[in-house]
């Protein structure tokens, strides 16, 4: 997918890509690297090279990223005497010989700016500061100690430090956030530039709560802010494609698909507005490049909460200007600039590259809004297309790891499996059998507790407060009982202090009978670490070999591993799974694990977090491509469907007082007394721009309006003030094309509709 994505980044005004680097996944194991297929770095920074674009390298090599274990192979925590992110020899020599791996790697292949390659800026660190009071003395020593370590590896480039308000020179202190234009201290030396490192689209999402999302407008409102206020010369967007944590990747209790609401979404498909109205807010900054590099900007009040950023050298003959409202109470206010008068909507900033005519202001979204659809392509619904395999419950003779306490679930698995099984086996001296009742308390993420075979408790964690108690009522047998826990982690902790020393897993085992209450806490205990099916890897093509498979039940079970073949649906679009008819487990397909799924976990609005989970074209097969599901609930495998996804409506709405497409611009330019031509004021209207999708045309005009149409593109309906032949008119300019331009005009729709007062033009099409 890099190629693509990083042409549709180049296409939207980005110059430059920003990427992590994934300790975990490049050095699994010490001294044993991975640079293969999607790790292979190099691979990476050429593409985005042959793109003409730089790059920005953030090594880290603690990067946090809602990655699991914040991106630390977990074979760190076993180094005696580790105290990770702090000023502790073994951290220092293991991270410092990671940071000199990478940096060697990317000399080797010219891929630093200094050389010729696109790489302009490194970065060292991640967001320490958030943390740096928990490490006391140990904290300032190691941010000096990791600033000239980075530097004496001489990149040739600049070092930053997100977050890191004390960078030692030369590194970069930088900002991450949402409104870094309000928020940030600024540059800590005058020789410095103003870098927002993480400009959040969205925020990541987690099982069990809702997606918070962002409007284009507001990410507009503030890159504008940063550049004016801040005097901003770099500002990267985390994140400007969403992607998906495959495998077990995710950070814990993350959602598989990540930053979907970014602009190109977690298929890689335009998200517009958002996607559309940055690249025009892009297009119109760099009409200010000159302006903005020959001078800082000086601040001229408008008003109790507007104000002018000007940038005009000494020359005067290059001015650009922001016009900031903070205003966001409701209603337009109305400014004098340089005596002319200019109306601000709420909290918003309009951009003149002349000082003079409005490019673009961020509260005026003319870019289309488009609609994603999944489309079902194959159903699982038959009895006959799955295979099961009924994963063993173990007891406690058949574990070989014993410990006389509980052991901590992350110490015992070195994470090769989120499942870890807790057995125990003890006799019940009484006559019959008796009800009892059973409380485990777990540090998390899951539990499912078993009574001598019996699932009799299950309970789980959530974001930031994973510690809980399933208590269940139990029947214990005269003679041998067993108890049998299985606990599940849901993605390693990835922030924090002290990561080293945090603990999951199940942490006390009470029985309480009518003899009173036997705790089992410190016991004689067996584990088992991971699943049978992990063990015989039967979700590869091999390994399903060796599973003892068998047809589908007609009564689902939990813990059960499920197995169905399906052909590559036809065509490019992306494919998803629809999981809505699934608990919570993993998926593989082709041996390529797809990700966690916790469908059964809702959001406050009784939802899943997430229900379709994506599946790369490049893990496909034309034919014959093997899905394999591990289900610890019980969920129905014959609702789940084969989904292509597409862009199927596109709709804009434009108002007369919205800006012309900043490229018309470009295209009429300005005379040198900064004035308008006759041409220029023709050619720069507002207008309803409409583009279908890759091999798609507009085949039909649901609504079209010029007058005042109510809503907007997500419910309209026709107002007061109608054109009506406005549907022929943009019929005629658009049935049957892949893209059309109608301009917000009298002449085009043959009259004014209504004199006096102002129109808008809504339009909303099919693309098929």
């Amino acid at each position: 997918m890099w190629p693509s994505l990083i042409s549709k980044a180049k296409e939207g005004g980005i110059d430059v890509i920003e990427t992590y680097v994934f300790w975990n996944i490049h050095e699994p194991q010490p001294g044993q690297y991975d640079f293969s297929g999607r790790h292979d770095i190099v691979a990476f920074m050429k593409e985005i090279q042959a793109q003409g674009l730089y790059a920005c390298l953030r090594i880290g090599p603690y990067i946090e990223a809602e990655w699991t274990y914040g991106g630390f192979p977990f074979w760190l925590h076993d180094v005696p005497g580790i105290v990770y992110r702090s000023d502790n020899e073994p951290f220092k020599f293991y991270m410092q010989n990671f940071t000199t791996k990478i940096v060697n790697l990317i000399k080797s292949e010219g891929l630093y700016a200094s050389q010729g390659g696109p790489i302009i800026l490194s970065q060292i660190e991640n967001e320490y500061q958030n943390k740096e009071k928990a490490f006391g003395k140990k904290g300032p020593p190691y941010v000096r100690w990791a600033a000239k370590m980075a530097v004496e590896l001489g990149t040739g480039v600049p070092w930053i430090m997100c977050k890191q308000d004390d960078a030692p020179d030369p590194i970069i202190n930088t900002c991450n956030g949402m409104r870094c234009g309000e928020t940030w201290k600024g540059p800590n030396a005058p020789n410095k530039p103003s870098i927002w490192t993480e400009d959040w689209t969205s925020f990541y999402q987690v099982y069990g709560e809702s997606a918070l999302l962002r409007s284009a407008e507001d990410m507009a409102y503030h890159v504008a802010l940063f550049i004016a206020r801040k005097n901003g010369t770099f500002i990267n967007y985390y994140m400007y494609h969403g992607g998906t944590n495959f495998g077990r990747s995710a950070a814990e209790f993350m959602i598989t698909g990540y930053y979907d609401q970014a602009p190109l979404d977690e298929y890689g498909l335009l998200r517009q507005p958002k996607w559309g109205h940055l690249k025009e807010l892009h297009a119109a900054v760099k009409l200010c490049l000159e302006a903005i590099l020959s001078a800082f900007p000086t601040m001229h009040s408008l008003g109790p909460l507007q104000e002018a950023y000007v940038f005009s050298g000494d020359s005067g003959t290059k001015c650009a200007a922001f016009l900031v409202n903070r205003d966001n109470s409701g209603e337009s206010v109305t400014v004098q600039f340089q005596n002319l008068t200019y109306q601000l909507p709420p909290k918003s900033i309009s951009i003149l590259p002349d000082c003079k005519i409005v490019a673009f202001n961020t509260a005026k979204v003319s870019t289309q809004v488009n609609t994603r659809t999944y489309r079902p392509v194959f159903k699982f619904d038959s009895a006959e297309k799955w295979e099961q395999f009924q994963e063993v419950i173990p007891q406690f003779d058949a574990t070989t790891v014993r410990s006389q306490t509980l052991l901590e679930q992350t110490n015992t698995t070195k994470d090769v499996s989120d499942y870890l099984w807790y057995t125990a086996s003890w006799e019940q001296e009484s006559e019959e059998q008796q009800q009892a009742k059973l409380s485990v308390q777990s540090l998390g993420h899951v539990l499912h507790a078993f009574v001598n075979g019996n699932l009799v408790g299950y309970g789980h964690g959530q974001f930031r407060n994973t510690t809980f108690t399933v208590e269940s009522k139990v029947a214990l047998n005269k003679g041998t009982n067993q108890i049998s826990l299985l606990s599940a982690t849901v993605g390693l902790p990835n922030s924090g202090a002290f990561l080293e020393r945090r603990s999951l897993g199940v942490r006390s085992v009470m029985i309480q009978d009518s003899r009173g209450l036997k705790n089992f806490t410190d016991f004689s205990w067996g584990y088992q670490v991971g699943l049978l099916g992990e063990k015989l890897q039967i979700y590869t093509s091999e390994g399903a070999k060796s599973g003892d498979w068998s047809r589908l039940s007609s009564s689902t079970q939990q813990f059960t591993w499920y197995k169905s073949i399906f052909d590559a649906p036809n065509g490019d679009d992306p494919i998803a799974l629809n999981m809505g008819s699934m608990g919570k487990g993993e998926a593989w397909v082709n041996g390529q694990s797809i990700g966690r799924y916790w469908v059964s976990f809702h959001t406050p609005e009784g939802v899943p977090s997430q229900t379709w989970y994506n599946v790369p074209r490049s893990f496909l097969k034309p034919e014959d491509n093997v899905l394999v599901l591990f289900e610890e609930e019980i969920g129905n495998p014959l609702n789940i469907t084969i989904d292509t996804i597409s862009i199927t409506k596109v709709c804009a709405h434009v108002t007369e007082s919205n800006p012309p497409p900043v490229i018309s611009w470009s295209k009429y330019g300005t005379s040198k007394d900064h004035k308008p031509s006759k041409r220029q004021k023709h050619g720069r209207r507002p207008k309803v721009y409409l583009n279908c999708p890759p091999r798609s045309n507009i085949s039909k005009i649901l609504f079209a309006s010029f007058g005042s149409p109510s809503g907007n593109c997500d419910d309209y309906a026709t107002g007061l003030c109608h054109s009506s032949n406005s549907k022929a008119i943009v019929e005629k300019a658009c049935l049957g094309k892949k893209k059309c331009t109608i301009a917000h005009s009298y002449k085009k729709f043959g009259r004014d509709p209504c004199p006096g007062l102002h129109k808008s033009l809504l339009v909303d099409v099919l693309c098929g």
